[in-house]
């Protein structure tokens, strides 16, 4: 008996969702059969993921979504861990407008997704070519991708998690020094974490604005 696939596509845009689709209906390998599930926001998506019977097969997520604060499903990267964490055997193929290398690096760091596409990569054959290697258990990524995963000049570049969180919360306009009734460290910690931030990303100004701006064009928040 040939096996059902079942495929979640989570885009927030109906004509990528009908790009999936379409690539989908056109992938001729022989008794490929599958069933599709779509959702257009990080809250669909979490219901369905969360109270489907049958776990799905193959995911295709795009990154950037409308949230679900109430449950901190905030993009599709947050969709992918839940995947992973419940679904560990699902394949997820992320779609993202993002092409700074410092965001590339930390989705595949954290989410080691099967697929990694960026949208102006996409085509109807880099589909077709995208889900014919994870079918056969390949991972791909885009050309963009392999271009900038192979540089090299961000490559020690080291942004933890409490650094992410300290961009972010300044970004929403939180003082440096109430920043410790945010995230778990001390001011002086934090501090020496800003004055790091700064140096690794470059930023020629002193100002907390400078920094959120170029943390912004590198996609860590």
């Amino acid at each position: 008996m040939s096996k059902n696939y079942q495929i979640i596509i989570v885009d927030d845009h109906p004509f990528i969702i009908e790009a999936y689709k379409n690539a989908l209906k056109s992938y001729s390998a022989n008794n490929f059969e599958y069933t599709t599930t779509q959702a257009n926001n990080c809250k669909s998506a979490y219901e369905i993921i969360t109270t489907t019977s049958q776990p799905f097969d193959i995911a295709f997520l795009d990154i950037s979504m409308p949230p679900y604060e109430e449950k901190n499903i905030m993009s599709g990267e947050d969709l992918a861990k839940l995947l992973r964490k419940l679904m560990p055997d699902c394949k997820i193929i992320l779609l993202t407008m993002h092409t700074e290398l410092i965001k590339i690096n930390s989705i595949i760091k954290e989410i080691n997704p099967n697929g990694l596409i960026i949208k102006n990569d996409l085509t109807f054959d880099e589909l077709l070519n995208a889900f014919n290697k994870i079918l056969n258990n390949d991972n791909y990524y885009s050309q963009t991708v392999v271009k900038f995963v192979s540089q090299s000049q961000y490559e020690n570049l080291q942004v933890d998690e409490f650094d992410k969180q300290i961009l972010f919360h300044l970004s929403k306009g939180v003082k440096t020094k109430d920043l410790p009734s945010y995230v778990p460290l001390s001011l002086s910690a934090i501090e020496k974490r800003k004055l790091n931030l700064k140096e690794i990303l470059s930023v020629k100004g002193s100002s907390d604005i400078e920094l959120i701006t170029e943390a912004k064009n590198k996609g860590l928040i």
